[in-house]
Formats: C-alpha cells, sequence, structure tokens
C-alpha cells in the first residue's frame, strides 16, 4: 500500500505518522507514506497556494493549479487510485468505510486547508468525500491522520495480536465490552465473577450479553443495524 497525504502544513504529520501503529506498520509490511508539500508546487515567488473567492466573501480558496500539478506527480495509477478528501460534507467515515479503504494499493489525501478547495480539483480528482463527523477542525491533516490510522491498524503484520483489533468497537456493528486486569479487587471494587471462572465460553458468552447491552443504551442507531443483521443472517 502507498499513501500519499498533500498538505500546506507538513510538520503537523510528520510525527503522528513516524510513531506508534503507524511507525510498526512502516517497518512491518509494505507501507509507504509520503507526505507532499503543496508549497512546492507553487511558481510564485512567494510559494502561495491560496487566493480569494469569486464572487467575494470570507476566507482564502487553495488554488487549483498547484494542486493539479501535486496529483499529476503522484497519481501514475489513476484507475488503481483513491483520491479522499476530508470534508464536513461527505460521508461519514466508520469503520466499514476504513476496511474498504484498507483494500486498495493506493490512497491519496488531500487535506483542505483556509476556508475551501477549489471545486474544480475535487469535481476532477477526487473519489470520495469523507466526513469524520458533524464538526469542523482547523485542517484536513487532522481527520488525514485519524483515517490513515484506522486503514492501517487492519492492515495483516501491523498489530501484533490482530483478534484484538477484531473485538474493537464496530466490528460486527456492536460497542466493545469493558474489561479488566490485576489487581481482582481495588478500592472496594471487585472483578465480575465470571471473569475468574476460568470458564471461557460462558465468558464469551457474558462479553457478548454486555456488548450487545451497551450498544442498545449507547448506541441505539447501532443496535438496531445489529438486530437486522442478525435477523438477515438467520434466514
Amino acid at each position: 500500500m502507498v499513501i500519499d497525504v498533500i498538505t500546506v502544513f507538513p510538520k503537523i504529520l510528520e510525527d503522528p505518522l513516524n510513531e506508534s501503529i503507524i511507525k510498526q506498520a512502516r517497518k512491518r509490511i509494505n507501507l509507504k507514506i509520503n507526505i507532499v508539500d503543496l508549497r512546492e508546487f507553487s511558481e510564485d515567488k512567494h510559494r502561495s497556494v491560496d487566493d480569494t473567492p469569486y464572487g467575494g466573501g470570507p476566507g482564502m480558496i487553495l488554488k487549483a493549479e498547484p494542486l493539479f500539478k501535486a496529483l499529476d506527480s503522484i497519481n501514475n495509477k489513476p484507475d488503481k487510485c483513491r483520491v479522499i478528501f476530508p470534508s464536513p460534507q461527505g460521508k461519514q467515515f466508520t469503520q466499514t468505510v476504513a476496511e474498504e479503504l484498507g483494500e486498495e494499493e493506493h490512497l491519496v489525501f488531500i487535506c483542505g486547508h483556509y476556508k475551501a478547495v477549489d471545486q474544480r480539483v475535487i469535481d476532477h480528482w477526487v473519489t470520495d468525500e469523507i466526513s469524520l463527523g458533524d464538526f469542523v477542525v482547523s485542517g484536513g491533516e487532522f481527520a488525514a491522520l485519524v483515517m490513515i490510522d484506522a486503514v492501517v491498524r487492519m492492515q495483516p503484520g501491523v498489530i501484533g495480536d490482530l483478534d484484538s483489533a477484531k473485538t474493537d468497537s464496530f466490528q460486527n456493528d456492536l460497542l466493545d465490552c469493558a474489561y479488566y486486569t490485576r489487581p481482582e479487587e481495588f478500592r472496594g471494587m471487585k472483578v465480575p465473577e465470571i471473569l475468574l471462572s476460568g470458564h471461557h465460553e460462558m465468558i464469551d458468552k457474558w462479553r457478548l450479553e454486555q456488548k450487545v447491552q451497551r450498544t442498545k443504551e449507547r448506541r441505539p442507531d447501532l443496535y438496531k443495524k445489529y438486530l437486522k443483521r442478525i435477523q438477515k443472517d438467520k434466514k
């Protein structure tokens, strides 16, 4: 997998993409992450990549020309490339979307900044506009980091215990259950007896019940999806 991230502010990305799970992924699997500095594609002596919007109004717009040049320089196999634009106007990012993107050979993230990006870039290049939720952050770099981590961590060979990742929240449309470790009792609070029983079948059943109950209480929308899937599987 190759991941290219086009940005006006490379330093926002440099440290996070060289730490923790992503750092291990770059060592363990055939993963290449390239940070592309958009200012390198500006022909302005001031290296400017933005301008005022046509029609007036507040804010600055990332220009089409440097973005097209940056994308031309890295997108040598358009049919095998997903170009992602993090945007509050996009479809919601979910675990399912992360797994879908994880099947791709080449991902390109365009990190917007300032007011907006020239629409011609989106119309011509972008295959997916994706939103983390109904809120706005200072730049697409933050959203791209979240998406990259979610995609990369599920790649075979990245996490030592992939079974652990497969029990995370949103797998099988359920939130995860509670977990405990030593000591058995802490400040009067005890670990549930079932977890000390050594009866793994009963423990698995208890954990599933906890996941279902937690999802029902905290995410009724997700719980409805879970019920529909269960009913479909029974048919």
